[in-house]
């Protein structure tokens, strides 16, 4: 009886021990994690002084995604024999001029995808990556400070496709205006004298105009986290119908010396497109109703968008 009594009070005391030191562990983990918090603060603010000197600040980061499967008698699905594949990156990249009297901003966004399904049961189907995405989108910047927050500005923005069909539709933005800049890592552009032109192909339904140009642009780097929102939008004076905008959010998060994990979501509103991209989907336009020919009065102008979620890498 009393081996007993002496082993429970010997097995209460070794979970009194290990409680106690899980807990004293915990609180040291608690310590160091807040120590290294104030580090990263103070590190921060360090690389927020770097960023504010004058001269070049320069950096890129982008993410590869991609994928592969076969299926062989897969009976549940339209192609029960198939082997797929789709592969895509991004690329983010800046380039930036900060002096006493003015600055000179320039970034880059490309988006690029492809994809093949080979149906082994359909002798005659494509067996190549065909392209998904396609984004390029450039832009530079130049101001002439009238304060610490203000200036004076310039842009000139080119958007366009680079694989399949370059510059049918392209747009090249040019406006004068101001730029302002409340926050570190945060530029506002509003220049309400912009031009938009848009350069296509044969008989479309594209058209430039006048109009105002806004974009809101947001890089930084947190530790291990890069993140860039840039919002590029444009409102024709013509009519509702030329204008558009695009909205592109970057984010990456460093696992492992410069590999990580990288998340990119695009959205886009341009009615323009819309129009085009339904039209081209009619072989013959003059074969049915005028009624029924896709317009600016009777298309649905849905919401364009696109993710990729895969591994990152910063340059």
């Amino acid at each position: 009886m009393k081996k007993i009594i002496l082993s429970v009070a010997f097995c209460l005391g070794l979970t009194t021990i290990n409680a106690q030191t899980k807990e004293e562990l915990k609180t040291q983990k608690a310590e160091k994690q807040a120590e290294a918090d104030a580090l990263q603060a103070e590190a921060n603010a360090i690389q927020a002084k770097i960023d504010a000197l004058p001269g070049w600040t320069k950096g890129a980061f982008g993410t590869i995604g991609g994928s592969i499967s076969e299926f062989n008698n897969w009976y549940s699905q339209a192609a029960a024999n198939n082997s797929s594949g789709n592969i895509g990156f991004t690329v983010n990249g800046f380039a930036n001029l900060n002096q006493e009297k003015f600055f000179w901003r320039n970034s880059a966004n490309i988006n690029l995808g492809w994809v093949k399904l080979d149906n082994k049961d359909n002798p005659i189907d494509s067996k190549d990556f065909e392209q998904t995405t396609d984004v390029f989108n450039i832009s530079s910047l130049y101001g002439r400070k009238l304060s610490e927050k203000w200036a004076i500005s310039a842009l000139a923005e080119y958007r366009t496709t680079i694989i399949d069909n370059f510059n049918d539709p392209g747009y090249l933005d040019f406006g004068v205006g101001a730029t302002w800049t409340p926050i570190q890592n945060l530029v506002v552009v509003i220049h309400p004298l912009n031009y938009n032109f848009v350069f296509s192909k044969g008989d479309t339904v594209f058209e430039s105009s006048l109009g105002a140009k806004i974009v809101a642009d947001y890089t930084r780097q947190i530790g291990a986290i890069s993140f860039k929102s840039n919002l590029s939008m444009f409102q024709s004076y013509k009519s509702s119908n030329l204008s558009n905008w695009t909205w592109i959010n970057s984010f990456s998060y460093m696992l492992w010396k410069k590999i990580g994990i990288g998340f990119d979501v695009g959205l886009r509103d341009n009615k323009q497109e819309t129009v085009n991209y339904a039209q081209s989907q009619i072989a013959d336009l003059t074969a049915i109703p005028a009624a029924d020919v896709p317009s600016f009065e009777n298309i649905d102008n849905k919401l364009q968008t696109y993710w990729l979620l895969g591994l990152s890498y910063s340059f």
